[in-house]
């Protein structure tokens, strides 16, 4: 009896260990389809056919989108961290702890950009993917608001620094910059620029003519 019950235990490890490998080939399948052609073009018998397994083997491990776009998510995150507090939280001045959060969100960003740029432009259309984006969005709210606090901008100016710290750590902000050919470092100085001019205030004064005015030609 206990030869049997050894056995017994060894099949059911053996299984186990035979789902979560087949498991593991779903998600890596779908991390490489997301990737290559995004989630709106990624099919279920596309992910089992990358995954070396039948379509119902899938949804037996993934009964809805939810749960594979969660596994996914996951999954990519584990093997991408985005950039983490300690990498800057040494540094007690303001605009310096700055500079250094957007060097590594932008180094982060060069790193990955091939996923966010689909993740981003099929989340419209995959409901599943708001979960994990919005999920994103709020960890980079978290470090915008400890940005701002380091800051310490005057009341006056706190919305604006705010916004335009939650701005330049966006993804489009820094795909929008490396478009223009800055790398990182030049993208994460000239966006630390924006934030301190917003924090100080130091930026053009708005004119206070009335709406209704007529302009003024200039001299000929």
């Amino acid at each position: 009896m206990f030869i049997d019950m050894k056995k017994r235990g060894y099949k059911l490890k053996k299984r186990a260990e035979s789902l979560e490998a087949t498991r593991a080939r779903i998600v890596q399948a779908l991390m490489e389809l997301h990737e290559e052609l995004g989630p709106r073009n990624t099919t279920i018998s596309a992910i089992a056919e990358r995954a070396g397994v039948q379509r119902l083997t899938v949804y037996r491990h993934f009964p809805d989108d939810t749960e594979l776009f969660q596994a996914c998510s996951s999954r990519w995150r584990e093997l991408n961290p985005p950039p983490q507090p300690a990498t800057w939280a040494h540094q007690d001045n303001g605009p310096a702890r700055c500079r250094l959060a957007l060097e590594a969100f932008y180094g982060y960003y060069r790193h990955t950009a091939r996923m966010w740029t689909v993740l981003f432009r099929d989340e419209p259309d995959v409901p599943a993917l708001r979960g994990p984006m919005n999920g994103f969005r709020q960890y980079l709210e978290a470090i915008a608001a400890d940005l701002v606090l380091t800051l310490v901008p005057p009341a006056s100016q706190r919305r604006s620094t705010a916004a335009t710290v939650s701005h330049v750590l966006q993804f489009q902000t820094w795909a929008s910059l490396s478009a223009e050919g800055l790398d990182d470092t030049e993208a994460a100085h000239l966006a630390t620029t924006w934030v301190c001019a917003a924090a100080t205030g130091a930026a053009i004064a708005p004119s206070r003519r009335h709406p209704g005015a007529s302009m003024e030609k200039p001299p000929s």
